[in-house]
């Protein structure tokens, strides 16, 4: 890490324990794109474990900062309704947020969820790995040796999209279209991709019409198992509105990628950071699954869910009321020292390394969980058989959001093969 990496974060942590704590506001890409978030969480979870939040440009909000309070509010959907977004920037489209399974709450959830989740059966990804993992020796066998490269672009996005693309049965020429999208969903405007959010819903309507183009071909053909066709066919899903079918269709597509893939980054970086536990991989890769559940929990993919209150709530001696915006830190959740031992450190060999909210908890738990472990093992199962080290050369470039916790770009290099 650089010396002005750690100078900053220094200067954010003394920030963070001088500042009056009602003016904590944990929700501010800045703190995430500068890895300066810990030490706002760590106080909140000290001192003030359900904070308020009252002013912000999404207006105020409750932060749920401990992993019992989270599993609280994650587990009780009847309280905290997930209708009309996940995060605390409401993922709005022009006409309001988009609808999308993950933003409703049962019964209509429910069928929905229920409709997709066979491509994400224990069946479905046996039938995926050999796929998955003849694409993962032929993306590492392609990089360059001794020579600098970007490791999320190369590696972490290849996978990710390739693997996506396969369940949507899409081209797979077209596969960086899924990243690109997944991308300008979560941007926020004059960050580097995109100017302006009118930019923004232009870009939503080539995504928008690539997407109708698939349910058309689908809904006209016999049904198959790809995601596209299980919605087109499904009986719960097959009138739902071209607004709500694109609200899936972008659920499915950041669902699919980001998560993943800046895992796979984390990986690589985490391992880095700590030479003592890659050292202990090398040595036993059947560590690999139990490495691969603590990067979910170290890395934390999804900051953080958003909920909104359907009547009063009392939760560590607060009084959440009716209609307010609560925001689960997942990321403050995996770091709460009174459940999880040293959480701050990285430790591939824990005794629980399940033990985490990074998939969520309750009704809305991740999907594509077990898809996501599957990708990250493939992966590892297949460095390890070529390389002896993949060293990060700089500090990454992280993704300027409060809600995507990921890499842009992260240098590494390969010095040799095994």
């Amino acid at each position: 890490m650089s010396d002005g990496n750690i100078d900053l974060k220094n200067e954010h942590r003394a920030k963070a324990y001088s500042m009056p704590l009602a003016d904590i506001n944990p929700a501010q890409p800045e703190l995430f794109k500068a890895d300066a978030h810990w030490a706002y969480f760590e106080r909140l979870r000290a001192e003030d474990p359900v904070h308020y939040t009252a002013e912000h440009e999404f207006g105020p909000y409750w932060s749920i900062t401990k992993y019992n309070d989270i599993m609280t509010v994650d587990t009780n959907h009847q309280v905290f309704s997930s209708e009309g977004g996940i995060t605390i920037a409401n993922q709005d489209a022009g006409e309001g947020p988009l609808p999308m399974f993950i933003a409703m709450d049962p019964p209509k959830h429910d069928v929905q969820r229920k409709t997709v989740s066979p491509a994400v059966s224990p069946h479905n990804l046996a039938l995926l790995e050999p796929l998955i993992r003849e694409r993962a020796a032929m993306i590492l066998d392609s990089l360059p040796i001794g020579e600098e490269f970007d490791w999320v672009d190369k590696v972490s996005m290849e996978l990710t999209a390739m693997t996506l693309a396969t369940l949507l049965d899409m081209p797979q020429e077209d596969r960086r279209k899924l990243t690109y999208w997944s991308d300008v969903v979560t941007a926020a405007p004059g960050q580097g991709l995109i100017d302006t959010i009118e930019q923004k819903m232009e870009i939503f309507v080539q995504y928008h019409a690539y997407f109708t183009n698939l349910w058309n071909e689908r809904v006209n053909a016999p049904p198959k198992g790809d995601l596209i066709s299980m919605l087109a066919h499904g009986e719960a899903t097959k009138d739902m509105t071209p607004r709500e079918y694109f609200g899936n269709v972008v659920l499915l597509t950041v669902g699919g990628n980001d998560t993943t893939r800046n895992t796979i980054s984390g990986s690589v970086y985490a391992l880095n950071q700590n030479p003592d536990q890659y050292a202990k991989l090398r040595a036993n890769p059947d560590l690999i699954p139990s490495m691969v559940s603590e990067t979910i929990r170290w890395q934390t993919p999804l900051a953080h869910m958003r909920r909104i209150a359907t009547q009063d709530f009392e939760i560590g001696g607060k009084t959440i009321k009716k209609g307010d915006k609560v925001v689960m830190w997942y990321v403050s959740g995996n770091r709460d020292d009174e459940v999880i031992e040293n959480p701050n450190a990285y430790i591939i060999d824990r005794e629980r390394p399940r033990t985490h909210v990074s998939f969520g908890f309750g009704i809305h738990r991740c999907v594509g969980n077990r898809l996501a472990e599957l990708q990250l093992r493939i992966i590892w199962e297949e460095i390890l058989k070529r390389f002896p080290n993949i060293q990060v050369v700089e500090e990454p470039k992280r993704v300027y959001s409060s809600f995507v916790k990921g890499y842009e770009s992260m240098k590494v290099v390969i010095p040799s093969r095994l």
